[in-house]
């Protein structure tokens, strides 16, 4: 009897160790990230790089079925951009059922409640958070192999828990480009009186800084993979994007956001990234964090970045914060130095939103890693206690605000097919596409509000989910001015970025409010809509539509190809001044151009000669400083390229040889300080700006400035944009003067917004350009010429109007802008100097004022 048990009992344990023993093998075989990178994450002056990190992904994919790692394709510089899904091998291998309950959860117009209700407990709560979108901000990408190695290694109750009602989608790292960049140059100087000091150059290769200004205009390819995500593919109920800030404050931001909040969003929204907040702030004060502040700091009305984006697709977008080390060094603060001064956090004290003061001491890149994953773990945790209430809020906020903008006014828009640049008004179409919005296309002629429009226009309804970011994208908009956006003495506080970020305003497109239900023959655009342009016959020229700015990329492809064009100066019966004429080609590269661009040829057979000139490129030249890059530089490189502009960056010694002219025709000096153009850097940057080595210390000097003196007088033309038309009306002795210079915000304050302008559309600087439109004025400068013995040297091109300046954002003090010239010319020598005060190619996102910046190169 007693054998019998022994043999039982042997046989019990080798029955139960061949259930546990694939478990135990399962939790072993997952490597850690301090075992593969050999240290810590957030260890003292130690950074994983991009390409490592990617292996150890691509590693606990291997090891794991509860991860699936997906490279989305190259970033702008050729590294993989990863999605890294988390959740339970079941719910990986259901992937596409959950997807479809998702999207019916997130646009539920063509189901009952009855069938979402069914639909609820059998879905996941899909939870998405990125990392480290600004390179310079470590802390969150080195967090993220620690967050997914304990994802997949622990196996207690609420880790299951996760995994089980989750479905986590993680971008690691979104700006793989800058973390390269910023680990690079950081392991150059550890170790030297260097160590620490940030990129001298822009950490993304356009946008820098500004890559957080993508979330709308969607121009980089970074935000087309993660527009796919969080706009189409998956709409998830919640989402965090966690950065760093200064380093004198507080320690950690979390949400909610502080006042004011931007208008349109669903109310519920509001209160889920309080719902969500408060828990982060319980587990992270439960773990011993101190120094964390919520509804503070960070307004609910910021730019169009990820963060504050996401709400309007009703998503609880949200926004981490923690404070900086010198990258992977530590930094050690003095009591003394804890600084409170920003909104709604006005001493370093305990308050209600900030309960429990960091004391001070020795910061580090691990206490970052170690708070950043708190936040990141408790987002999942409460969405995994509560998945069937956030699924149900996700089906509330959808199907009210389908509702609201069904009852509202405006209750749709119509983008008309007359437009003054049919093209562009196509691209804003594509791009509200990509964030997923529904939009329509009239298949027939329709009237609505005594207006009759052509087959081709599109109409966006605004009963749909997406109603509230519709209202903010297309519809005109005003800045709340109240107690919330006043200083104590009645000034101004400034917008977190712009006042307004209308894109139609931006882009020159004419887009009609309707207020009634409009009935037609509509058909819903499912791909991106494209435009063939077509290519006449029976004619030895062709015309392109110069009001086109499409127009000028195919003129660049054809002056590639060395096809003779040329340019109407005045108005015939089948020319505008600004049309382009080209005079061959063959047809099969005309038709390529054609389809590739979008753009007409028209048959012409006219005799130019007499109507138009030989059209020239000039050979560009810009500046590009160190000091961190300029971010304007970077956005006009893009729009350059966008349209098939040649140009070359050119540093301070470049100018400094001298001789411009030999290489160059026009150079451009992006919006910047006269100061640091010239390198004279005003005191209280001096220690940031001496941090740098050496050879990364920008100004072009007294030489370079003689030198771009002498580009122009040789025939040269100065293009300046923004601030840098100081540093043209400076160092040239211009009788021009900034009238709005040293203004108090209490008598002039236009923080970003759009306001009418005229165009002297006969000038050739003007070119294409309508009579009448809109420009993005954002704390420009605004001229008056000084009378002088010089006078004719002088030409405005672009003039403020008298009255009623503001479109959309927020104005005070019109009247110091009235009739004002916001661009203007001066001849120099046998050359010209150009300056553009309004943002004429911002971010790649005023179309509408792109052919004032082209129109300088093409003579």
């Amino acid at each position: 009897m007693i054998h019998k048990i022994k043999s039982i009992r042997i046989v019990f344990f080798f029955v139960l160790m061949a259930f546990l023993i694939p478990s135990l093998k399962a939790q072993e075989q997952i490597t850690s990230p301090e075992e593969y990178f050999g240290f810590q994450m957030g260890a003292d002056q130690k950074i994983a790089r991009w390409d490592k990190m990617v292996d150890y992904f691509l590693l606990l994919e291997k090891q794991s079925t509860k991860i699936k790692v997906i490279n989305m394709g190259p970033s702008t510089m050729g590294n993989p951009f990863l999605l890294v899904i988390i959740s339970s091998a079941d719910n990986l291998k259901n992937l596409d059922q959950l997807q479809e309950i998702n999207a019916t959860l997130s646009d539920p117009r063509d189901s009952s409640e009855q069938e979402i209700k069914k639909m609820i407990p059998e879905g996941k709560a899909v939870i998405a958070q990125s990392m480290s979108l600004h390179a310079s901000e470590i802390g969150p990408t080195q967090m993220s192999p620690e967050l997914a190695y304990d994802l997949l290694s622990r196996t207690d109750k609420e880790t299951q828990v996760i995994l089980d009602n989750v479905l986590y989608f993680m971008f690691p790292c979104f700006n793989p480009d800058g973390e390269i960049m910023v680990t690079d140059f950081y392991r150059e100087y550890v170790g030297t009186e260097f160590e620490g000091t940030s990129l001298p150059w822009l950490y993304h290769k356009y946008a820098g800084h500004d890559n957080n200004r993508d979330g709308d205009y969607l121009n980089l390819v970074e935000s087309k993979y993660a527009a796919q995500i969080l706009y189409r593919d998956w709409i998830p109920q919640a989402y965090i994007d966690h950065h760093q800030m200064g380093s004198y404050g507080a320690r950690l931001y979390i949400p909610p956001y502080c006042d004011p909040i931007r208008p349109f969003a669903d109310p519920l929204v509001w209160r889920e990234m309080s719902w969500y907040g408060a828990h982060l702030a319980y587990k992270l004060e439960e773990n011993l964090k101190t120094g964390i502040i919520n509804d503070a700091m960070f307004p609910g009305w910021g730019h169009f970045g990820w963060h504050w984006i996401t709400p309007f697709h009703n998503i609880a977008g949200m926004l981490t914060e923690s404070a900086s080390t010198e990258l992977a060094s530590p930094l050690y603060i003095h009591p003394s130095q804890l600084r409170g001064g920003s909104r709604q956090f006005p001493e370093y004290e305990a308050q209600s939103t900030f309960p429990h003061p960091w004391p001070g001491g020795w910061w580090t890149l691990r206490d970052i890693v170690e708070q950043t994953k708190v936040s990141a773990w408790a987002l999942l945790d409460i969405a995994a206690r509560h998945k069937e209430t956030v699924l149900w809020n996700a089906y509330l906020k959808a199907k009210r605000q389908t509702e609201r903008g069904a009852k509202g006014k405006p209750c749709a828009y119509v983008i008309p097919k007359s437009q003054h640049d049919f093209l562009s008004a196509v691209k804003m179409v594509n791009t509200l596409l990509l964030s997923g919005i529904e939009i329509k296309a009239a298949q027939s002629s329709f009237s609505v509000d005594g207006l009759t429009y052509p087959k081709g226009s599109f109409i966006i309804s605004l009963a749909q989910p997406k109603m509230g970011l519709i209202r903010n994208l297309i519809g005109r908009t005003f800045y709340a001015d109240n107690e919330w956006t006043r200083a104590d003495d009645g000034s101004p506080l400034r917008p977190y970025d712009l006042a307004t970020h209308t894109m139609n305003e931006f882009m020159g497109v004419r887009v009609d409010p309707i207020d009634e239900p409009v009935e037609g023959d509509f058909e819903v655009i499912q791909d991106q809509f494209e435009v063939n342009g077509k290519v006449g016959s029976g004619a030895d020229m062709y015309v392109l539509d110069g009001r086109m700015n499409n127009s000028f990329w195919a003129v660049n492809l054809l002056l590639d190809k060395n096809v003779t064009i040329m340019r109407a100066d005045h108005k015939t019966s089948e020319l505008n001044p600004g049309d382009f004429i080209v005079a061959e080609g063959s047809e099969t590269l005309l038709r390529d151009v054609a389809d590739l661009t979008g753009v007409d040829f028209t048959s012409y057979n006219g005799e130019p000669s007499q109507w138009a000139h030989e059209l020239k490129r000039g050979r560009i030249g810009m500046y590009q400083r160190y000091f961190g890059g300029n971010m304007d530089e970077g956005w006009t490189r893009l729009v350059l390229e966008n349209f098939g502009f040649p140009y070359t960056r050119v540093k301070d010694k470049e100018i400094q040889k001298g001789n411009l002219s030999k290489d160059y025709d026009v150079f451009i000096f992006p919006d910047d300080s006269a100061a640091v153009i010239k390198g004279e850097i005003p005191e209280r940057y001096r220690r940031y700006y001496g941090s740098y080595p050496p050879e990364y210390r920008s100004g072009i000097g007294k030489q370079g400035v003689e030198e771009i003196k002498s580009f122009v007088q040789n025939g040269g033309i100065l293009v300046t944009l923004g601030d840098a038309c100081s540093f043209a009306i400076e160092e040239f002795g211009l009788n021009v003067r900034n009238v709005l210079s040293n203004m108090d915000s209490k008598e002039f304050f236009c923080p970003g917004s759009t306001l009418k302008v005229t165009f002297d559309h006969q000038n050739p600087l003007a070119y294409g350009m309508p009579s009448e439109g809109l420009v993005l004025f954002r704390s420009s400068p605004a001229y008056e010429i000084i009378p002088g013995d010089r006078n004719q040297d002088y030409e405005v091109i672009v003039r403020y109007q008298d009255r009623d300046l503001l479109r959309s954002g927020w104005l005070i003090g019109e009247q110091h802008l009235s009739e004002k010239a916001g661009m203007l010319t001066a001849q120099y020598g046998e050359g010209q100097i150009v300056l553009i005060g309004f943002r004429t190619q911002h971010r790649c996102q005023t179309d509408g004022t792109f052919k004032l910046l082209f129109n300088t190169f093409l003579h």
